[in-house]
């Protein structure tokens, strides 16, 4: 069965209107649900701005309903994403063809062979105009079509054209071997370039990404900072490594701080108390030796002032990739 793709198949998706403001409200918190990996609750939410037409959130909706089946195609997954695609979400369309949409499901764009090529005609006119957004798409799709040369230039001008995703990812390809390095220092430089122009423009995954491998290099006084700036940008796991530094400072290296028993509880209470970390949970049983009477209502305090502090947590999922 062919699917009839729109005139919007021309263009990248965009927000044609506002939401609204409850609607906009809905949508924000099934996103925090999302990007801490709840997605069955997030769903309630994010179809009230799907069915709003939000192509983001009919996006998500898809990625969603596959996270609840061990990320395999769903009759559900596909329906949102045949609505997405057909506002003309590459993403969307991409996921239709890794889960065989067209070929399993007889549900194939009309003129296309396959989503992948729909996906191509959306993004290239796009990218070839100066769209970074659409750059970093051609890379994920030629990954598509089996063209890591063709995927990996448009990676690399995504990254120059300030794409802060891309910037990432290429970092860490060259961390994984990509390009001929002398050295492996020089490796780590190279990569730890990328890192820092996308920290530098508040990228969290680039703080992340730069903090370890400033800690690789074994520059704890320069990889801390970026731990610390990527927990207050709302980073789970550096929220986390936040706590426990505070908790103990001789664990790893990385914990340029000085003992605070309050603010270290307090810190993995109010993580436990957001999205019920287990590893939270973990941090505390390991350091429940250091709270004694005198120290609880402070971090009891500290809790508070950080429970729902905005931005909201995050794992900082990609939009596509999994």
């Amino acid at each position: 069965m062919s699917f009839l793709l729109t005139i919007a198949l021309l263009i990248l998706p965009t927000s044609a209107w506002a939401l609204e403001p409850e609607v906009q409200a809905a949508k924000d918190e099934g996103m925090r649900l999302y990007n801490i990996g709840h997605s069955t609750a997030a769903l309630p939410y994010l179809q009230q701005a799907a069915e709003a037409g939000d192509v983001d959130a009919m996006y998500y909706m898809g990625e969603a309903e596959r996270r609840q089946h061990m990320m395999g195609l769903t009759s559900e997954a596909m329906a949102w994403y045949l609505k997405a695609a057909a506002e003309g979400d590459v993403y969307s369309m991409l996921q239709l063809f890794r889960g065989g949409a067209c070929t399993a499901g007889d549900r194939c764009p009309g003129g296309y062979e396959d989503w992948h090529h729909a996906a191509l005609a959306v993004a290239q006119p796009q990218a070839e105009a100066g769209d970074p957004d659409a750059m970093l798409a051609m890379f994920h799709v030629y990954r598509m079509f089996d063209q890591s040369r063709r995927a990996g230039d448009w990676l690399e001008r995504a990254a120059e054209a300030g794409q802060l995703e891309a910037q990432t990812i290429l970092g860490n390809q060259i961390l994984d071997g990509r390009g001929w390095y002398l050295t492996n220092g020089r490796r780590l430089s190279a990569a730890e370039a990328w890192f820092r122009k996308a920290a530098e423009q508040e990228y969290v995954p680039g703080m992340v990404k730069l903090s370890e491998v400033l800690s690789n290099q074994e520059r704890y006084e320069k990889a801390w900072p970026w731990t610390r700036h990527a927990s207050r940008a709302g980073h789970l796991d550096s929220r986390l490594w936040e706590a426990f530094c505070n908790l103990d400072p001789e664990y790893d290296p990385i914990c340029m701080v000085d003992q605070d028993i309050e603010k270290g509880w307090g810190l993995a209470l109010a993580v436990i108390e957001e999205p019920s970390n287990d590893i939270a949970r973990w941090v505390l049983e390991e350091n429940n030796r250091l709270l004694v009477e005198r120290h609880r209502r402070g971090a009891e305090q500290i809790a508070e002032e950080w429970i729902g502090r905005e931005p909201p947590l995050s794992n900082f999922p990609p939009r596509f990739g999994y």
